[in-house]
């Protein structure tokens, strides 16, 4: 990891575009030591919105994907090289793309929206995935986005045909000796007979190799994947799941996600639509998806839910908040953001909710579920995908902390909801994003929001001590307000 400096620049830019969702980023201008820093802007064009960001850990390089770009630029936001991605005829229907065989379709102009953005540092590429043709990737080099290859004559290499810049997550899971892995989490936007909804790829030392995004593994019966069944679409006909973030700790995957579900409501006899959201977790190694589990997640304040999750953040907790919640300092704690209720998720409330999962407790939960479940206790309990249930079937073996499945009783759903910790809450200006960092002992946490404002909370409960306009962001500011006591 580089100098200090140019982390909470990506830290603050990475906030303000998920934030505010625009084509503006910032930065800190160098100015004289005496002076108060002040903040460059980078502007795409206006028809090029911002769509994803990831910074290299190695040379603090901030790469940007745009509607129809990609950007690379220095830490001080000055364009080093750009690459473009589109537009490009297609259509939608197109299923293969036109790139692949005729389609019969009307064919327009059509943006490319970036989906995906990931580092592949073992082999110095940019991996960018966009709208365009059923969600291709481009492999590009990092020195100087050359794209190294662009496969798109198999199946398997059509991500996703959701539009939506944030319909598809990925995370690499690295290996010294071997290919990479890819695990790709995506809405299906109803066609889940075209695309898996999680799945785990094979990432080639070959950008141009014939099994780039293969299937881990595939035959006849079983795949590295998970289908929505068309059978859900009978009971909930615009069902997909949306998924939020996406990070690996451990042996484990972890995405967050928001699903559709039908409940009845206290009292009443028939059901409605709402959303929850839920962790879903599977082990790196598992080739067959047998360790899919699911649990449910929220957070509660003075008797009001907070269900929907809009953004979360993986960090350490640090001496300070780990001695406050009971945890070492290296442990991993989610840092979470919930909206209220849980029925609307293309409209959220404004009332919002910053709170902390601790892993380990999530995990924990998980294992007495497997438990329960290999005692024969209760069914799978995972109604999208089961549509009916199907009981736990009893048997007799050992399941510890790295517990990944047998081809019974799987996959999985828990059905008690993991509690997160609220730290701090706001009825007006609803958050958006978050990020944490651990910076002398403490634990720091800023938190977007909708109308582009930052908040920064730090110290042993997280209590904010800080509201910020973004522009008028300086880092001694963030820095000096810190208790370090």
């Amino acid at each position: 990891m580089k100098a200090m400096p140019w982390n909470w620049t990506c830290l603050l830019s990475h906030l303000l575009m998920v934030g505010m969702g625009s084509s503006t980023l910032l930065s800190r201008q160098p100015s004289p030591p005496s002076q108060k820093r002040s903040f460059v802007t980078f502007r795409g064009e206006p028809t090029e919105g911002f769509n994803h960001l990831v910074v290299d850990e190695r040379t603090g390089h901030i790469y940007l994907g745009a509607v129809n770009r990609i950007y690379k630029l220095s830490s001080d936001l000055k364009v080093l090289v750009t690459h473009q991605t589109g537009p490009d005829e297609d259509n939608p229907k197109c299923y293969p793309p036109r790139l692949v065989q005729t389609c019969s379709e009307p064919l327009t102009t059509t943006n490319n929206v970036n989906k995906m953005l990931l580092i592949d540092y073992k082999e110095n590429r940019l991996i960018a995935c966009g709208s365009l043709y059923q969600g291709i990737c481009k492999l590009l080099r990092l020195e100087d986005l050359f794209k190294l290859g662009e496969p798109f004559h198999k199946k398997e290499h059509y991500l996703s045909g959701v539009n939506e810049s944030g319909s598809v997550f990925g995370v690499i899971v690295s290996y010294s000796n071997l290919d990479d892995k890819l695990f790709i989490a995506t809405a299906v936007d109803g066609k889940p007979e075209y695309f898996p909804t999680i799945s785990s790829r094979k990432l080639t030392k070959n950008s141009e190799a014939d099994g780039m995004f293969a299937y881990v593994f595939h035959d006849e019966f079983v795949a590295s994947m998970i289908k929505i069944p068309s059978d859900t679409f009978t009971v909930i006909p615009d069902f997909d799941i949306y998924y939020v973030y996406g990070f690996s700790s451990g042996n484990f995957v972890y995405f967050l996600t928001l699903q559709p579900e039908m409940v009845s409501p206290p009292g009443s006899t028939t059901k409605e639509q709402v959303y929850t959201s839920k962790l879903v977790r599977l082990c790196k190694e598992d080739t067959a998806f047998n360790s899919y589990v699911e649990v449910p997640i929220g957070c509660e304040r003075s008797g009001v839910e907070y269900r929907l999750l809009q953004a979360a953040y993986l960090s350490k907790a640090g001496a300070v908040l780990g001695r406050t919640l009971g945890v070492r300092p290296d442990d991993d704690l989610l840092f979470t953001v919930f909206s209220k209720g849980q029925k609307r998720k293309m409209k959220s409330l404004d009332e919002s909710a910053l709170c902390i999962f601790i892993l380990k407790q999530i995990n924990d939960r998980i294992k007495e579920r497997l438990q329960s479940c290999y005692r024969g206790e209760g069914t799978l309990d995972l109604a999208w995908l089961k549509v009916k249930d199907i009981p736990c079937s009893s048997a007799l073996l050992t399941i510890d902390d790295n517990f990944c499945g047998l081809d019974m009783n799987a996959p999985l759903g828990v059905s008690d909801m993991v509690r997160g910790i609220p730290v701090f809450t706001e009825d007006r200006d609803r958050m958006t994003s978050v990020i944490a960092y651990v910076y002398k002992n403490h634990s720091l946490a800023f938190v977007g929001t909708k109308s582009g404002k930052l908040k920064k909370m730090s110290g042993t409960s997280l209590c904010p001590t800080l509201h910020l306009q973004m522009a008028a962001v300086t880092l001694e500011g963030l820095f000096s307000s810190c208790s370090t006591n």
